[in-house]
């Protein structure tokens, strides 16, 4: 029996992390990259990039290191309901929902664990924010997040078929682009040894802010691990840097806008003149490499200096 899409998916609206390194990381993501602080408590904080969701950010003080949940919009409750009918009719168990949640930022949504085991809210009204002025060269918000997975097929599949999303680009066989609104990619599958958080990404609002959002991490003493560069899928500029608990965060700018019923999904090689169109960034070190490979959900253990796993 085939099942139509549990709902459509207006954007990736926030993400949460989870840390051992609490305090470390909430001033860096306030201090040095860039987001405000919205709410704080004593073992979590959320913060805001310049656009009017309520929070991009949500960190969360906890023994183990990486993901926590992925918070996508849908645009009304009655939506969410629905998700929940066709989650269930694909025998999905929800594990909160659907109805009121109980979280800073409000809402209305529910929560179910994905094929690879991780935590995905989907959510309508919350609560809005005033947008901040965007002349200064700090993010918008978070735009993509980058998951590796053992199987890479089978998580496509579920996103694709589960939750609507639609396939942008290949980049060979070890990674898959995902969209579900006209930027390139909210989601992208990396193929990897264990289920982890390759990266997240936060949206600069042009070249120009995305570069002298490079600057001002230069006056912090931060230079990029990997970048600057423009990458061949997605046509966006990227900058890798690692937060005080290792996991990786990136500036981009520029993501190709995909045109429903034109665009053409290809399979891009993975070569070091595609993976940076501009040829400035030079190939990812073993240790950008390492932390993008991120430790196994749900373990504290670091990863090997050797570890797979570097976005494409």
């Amino acid at each position: 029996m085939n099942h139509p899409p549990v709902a459509r998916l207006r954007a990736l609206r926030s993400v949460e992390l989870l840390t051992p390194n609490f305090a470390e990381a909430a001033d860096f993501y306030e201090e040095v990259w860039g987001l405000e602080v919205v709410e704080a408590e004593h073992s979590a904080s959320w913060l805001r990039g310049t656009g009017a969701e309520h929070h991009a950010l949500q960190l969360t003080r906890s023994e183990n290191t990486g993901l926590g949940r992925l918070a996508f919009a849908v645009g009304t409750p009655a939506e969410v309901d629905e998700a929940a009918r066709r989650l269930q009719a694909r025998q999905i168990a929800l594990v909160t929902g659907p109805g009121p949640l109980d979280q800073v930022g409000g809402g209305y949504g529910l929560r179910f664990h994905d094929i690879d085991g991780r935590l995905v809210e989907l959510s309508a009204d919350t609560w809005a924010v005033a947008a901040r002025g965007r002349d200064e060269a700090v993010p918008v918000g978070v735009t993509h997040a980058v998951l590796n997975t053992p199987d890479i097929d089978a998580s496509v599949a579920f996103y694709r078929d589960v939750l609507g999303m639609r396939v942008s680009d290949w980049s060979e066989h070890q990674m898959a682009f995902l969209r579900c609104n006209a930027d390139h990619h909210c989601i992208a599958f990396n193929r990897a040894p264990w289920v982890s958080l390759n990266h997240v990404a936060y949206e600069m609002t042009s070249l120009d802010h995305f570069m002298r959002g490079l600057g001002r991490l230069r006056h912090h003493g931060i230079s990029p691990e990997w970048g600057p560069g423009r990458h061949g899928p997605g046509n966006n500029t990227f900058s890798y840097f690692t937060d005080p608990t290792g996991l990786v965060c990136e500036y981009t700018s520029e993501v190709a806008q995909v045109v429903e019923d034109a665009w053409v999904c290809k399979v891009w090689r993975r070569t070091p003149e595609l993976s940076d169109t501009w040829g400035t960034a030079g190939p990812p070190s073993q240790r950008i490499r390492a932390h993008m490979a991120g430790t196994p959900d749900g373990s504290p253990v670091v990863p090997p200096v050797d570890a797979e796993g570097a976005a494409a």
